[in-house]
């Protein structure tokens, strides 16, 4: 491993509070809160993985 793409650790990060929130909503019984939680967990996945396309397109990783 050369250096820490930081940027991926965010990610990772946001995913896991995203993974968390889904947690606290089934706990609170929040059907809203589920979904958003879902929701958000699926655009921070995305945006991850866009951003893997790119730097691996661009020569990067």
């Amino acid at each position: 491993m050369k250096d820490i793409k930081w940027v991926f650790v965010f990610y990772s990060l946001a995913a896991l509070a995203a993974m968390a929130g889904i947690g606290v909503a089934v706990g609170e019984r929040s059907a809203i809160g589920i979904f958003l939680m879902i929701a958000v967990l699926g655009l921070v996945m995305a945006m991850g993985f866009k951003t893997k396309r790119k730097m691996i397109d661009a020569g990067l990783l």
